[in-house]
């Protein structure tokens, strides 16, 4: 019976995202119960990421792939170097993040492998031998929990859902080079450039401080004051759909069903009215404080903490008090 645990440890631009660190702890707590090893998967091009830093975070054995093939990102390929991956440990469950890329790749794998998958789970556990995995649905209001009976379980996991936690000083762990020859006949498109946008170097779903506005805002101009309070806290900007359908904020900063999801530890929800696409996307959240004139608003029966007032004169209040508190540190 396969035992060990496969993580696929996203990066970019040569650099683990937090979300790879969240996901070995949740392999490292499930190969514990299976007796296996967790291992962790690392593709790119070479010389770029620090695999210490798997090792310090719960990885066992770190598989790399290095290739110039790999530098922009490609399903085709790296579903390719998934696929090898598999054969070479023979894993019981295989690990993504629940983002963009492991949204897109996951069910690739699962449909190569023709196996089943549970997406965008928020808890793992192992149990008489096979993986069971609890993911939200009704927009947060319930959790369902799935027994796995394919192998390997493929699940993506929220980012948030577990802790990355402490590196552990002097971890080490057994690194090797898996030989896969990219096919570059698999690949559809050609990708000539990507383009960035200005603004937060935190994604959203990674963040630990979101100050999110709606359309109590008013205005896109009002949004400077959101800014204002997000830099004060250490935080990054969100936007409800509403905000963005209106073109005051990126699609970047969308939070809910069918934005982002996320799961800080600090949510302030300035001037939101909290419909349930919004609340889907920000229900999990450590702490909620919700900003808005009206006392009857839906968000307040989610918020920990509520100011009912104009967000317009609350924030920059709140804003400068922060600062002040800061500066006395």
């Amino acid at each position: 019976m396969a035992q060990d645990v496969l993580v696929f440890c996203e990066q970019r631009d040569g650099v683990f995202r937090t979300i790879a660190l969240e996901n070995l702890a949740a392999g490292r707590s499930i190969s514990a119960e299976t007796g296996g090893q967790c291992v962790a998967l690392s593709a790119g091009t070479g010389g770029g990421a620090d695999e210490g830093l798997l090792a310090s975070h719960g990885a066992e054995k770190v598989l790399t792939v290095e290739d110039e093939k790999l530098a922009r990102y490609s399903p085709e390929l790296l579903l390719q170097v998934l696929d090898a991956a598999v054969k070479e440990v023979d894993p019981a469950v295989v690990i993504f993040g629940a983002t963009a890329m492991g949204k897109d790749l996951a069910p690739r794998l699962t449909a190569k492998l023709g196996v089943s998958i549970a997406p965008d789970c928020t808890g793992l556990d192992w149990d008489d031998g096979k993986l069971v995995a609890a993911r939200p649905i009704y927009a947060g209001k319930a959790t369902i929990k799935f027994r796995m009976n394919s192998e390997p379980a493929i699940v993506s996991v929220r980012p948030k859902a577990f802790a990355a936690g402490e590196p552990a000083e002097g971890a080490s762990a057994e690194t090797s080079s898996l030989s896969v020859s990219l096919d570059t006949a698999t690949v559809k498109y050609d990708l000539k450039e990507v383009l960035k946008s200005g603004g937060a170097t935190v994604d959203l779903t990674e963040a630990d401080i979101i100050v999110s506005g709606g359309r109590g805002m008013k205005a896109a101009e009002n949004f400077k004051l959101v800014e204002d309070l997000a830099d004060a806290l250490g935080g990054v900007v969100g936007a409800s759909r509403a905000v963005v359908d209106a073109d005051w904020r990126p699609h970047s900063e969308q939070v809910g069903q069918t934005g982002k999801v996320v799961s800080p530890t600090l949510y302030v929800a300035c001037g939101i009215s909290g419909a349930i696409q919004h609340v889907a996307g920000m229900r999990s959240s450590k702490t909620i404080v919700a900003i808005n004139k009206d006392a009857e608003a839906p968000i307040f029966n989610l918020a920990d903490y509520g100011i009912v007032g104009d967000t317009l004169e609350v924030l920059p209040a709140m804003t400068e008090k922060i600062r002040v508190m800061r500066a006395g540190e």
